[in-house]
């Protein structure tokens, strides 16, 4: 049996060195816990970065997914499969959109809603030099779409050239938004709460502007809801909340818990209007092994009342968290909903969270200077307090 350090090693030697990992090598989990290959315990509050918004070990859970594997994982997208399709039903359900198209991550997301976008204002003018207004600071994915409309030319000058024809606005600053509006605007992205860009909510006024103006000039909003949707700020998607609807949302991370999907939804107009076939595809993308799972996660929101409890909780952790920052000099602001926080200090974080792992606590950053609060969807008080104990000590 290889120890911890050799397997670490091993990872170094062989995978591709784009992350900068903690030293911890995870064997299985357990409801909100944790467990390393030595056999110690780790309180999660990062979720696979939001992703098993419903905790380890979910027996009904992994039931489902292994029923599915064992009738069928893949027909391509040529066939019509009975999982995708109750997925499609469901997820329609719980957005109030209309149109689904599976994807197998957010960024591919991303992308087949920039071209979703692009294709609705071709087919208005025939024009192709459309124009999308995108918000500073904020991510959206790897991929040359997604890292084209990401707000943080950190991660895009080695790259470049971008796609093109790309504004950048401020999130909560309707003038900045309006100062980049053209004739030739077709679309305005942004998420309804920043999450790798420091956790900062839209301001309801904000969106419901942003609103209006797409309204006023035939100009499509897009809401990316892979971090903040599937109930993490207490509603199905975070939009919800404002009683603003978009033309076109993408989700992924906890739609799957877990099994790789992600999905873009849109409109039944912009449906009508937009792609045809031929125009987009994916190999992966809605197979019978996703759907199951989307379906399964679906249905344990609804039984388990999932977002009763993230309502619940994460007003317990906001104000918990709110004692904390009046308590330290160093914390200089406190943001979020529901069960996406973040702690900004006037300092790096990265010593705060590497600590918090010796003591058996995952966090994450956003940014260097921000704590991100991530836990699964099914915390109880009781881990909250269980987490601040184990950060006041590492404070």
């Amino acid at each position: 049996m290889e120890t911890m350090q050799e397997y670490i090693q091993e990872a170094e030697a062989s995978l591709l060195h784009t992350y900068n990992r903690y030293q911890v090598v995870f064997d299985h989990g357990e409801g909100v816990r944790l467990y390393d290959i030595e056999g110690r315990s780790y309180l999660d509050f990062v979720s696979g970065i939001g992703v098993f918004a419903l905790g380890y070990g979910n027996r009904e859970y992994n039931d489902a997914v292994k029923a599915q594997v064992d009738k069928i994982l893949h027909t391509s997208n040529y066939y019509y499969n009975v999982p995708a399709i109750e997925a499609a039903k469901a997820i329609k359900k719980v957005s109030g959109m209309d149109r689904v198209f599976f994807t197998n991550s957010g960024a591919e997301a991303i992308e087949g809603a920039l071209k979703a976008a692009r294709k609705y204002a071709y087919l208005k003018d025939g024009r192709t030099d459309h124009e999308i207004i995108a918000m500073e600071h904020s991510f959206h994915g790897r991929t040359f779409g997604a890292l084209s409309v990401t707000g943080k030319k950190q991660y895009r000058e080695a790259f470049e050239p971008m796609i093109g024809n790309i504004r950048f606005a401020e999130l909560n600053d309707i003038e900045s938004v309006k100062a980049q509006i053209t004739e030739k605007t077709c679309a305005i992205l942004l998420e309804t709460v920043q999450g790798e860009g420091g956790i900062h909510p839209c301001e309801k006024a904000f969106l419901q502007e942003v609103r209006a103006i797409c309204d006023e000039k035939d100009i499509l909003l897009i809401l990316d809801e892979i971090q903040c949707g599937m109930g993490r700020t207490g509603e199905y998607y975070a939009w919800q909340g404002y009683g603003v609807k978009p033309d076109i949302m993408t989700t992924a991370k906890a739609l799957g818990c877990g099994v790789p999907v992600g999905a873009f939804l849109m409109t039944e107009k912009v449906g009508q209007n937009s792609l045809k076939a031929g125009d987009h595809g994916t190999t992966y993308g809605g197979n019978p092994l996703a759907g199951a799972a989307i379906v399964e996660v679906l249905r344990q929101f609804e039984e388990r009342k999932v977002l009763e409890n993230v309502r619940r909780v994460g007003a317990y952790l906001y104000e918990k968290l709110d004692a904390l920052a009046a308590e330290h000099g160093d914390i200089v602001e406190h943001r979020g909903a529901g069960l996406i926080q973040g702690l900004q200090f006037d300092h790096p974080v990265a010593d705060i969270i590497n600590k918090a792992l010796e003591k058996g606590l995952v966090l994450i950053n956003a940014g260097t200077d921000i704590i991100r609060f991530l836990p699964p969807l099914t915390i109880t008080e009781a881990d909250v307090d269980e987490m601040l104990e184990i950060l006041r000590e590492c404070l």
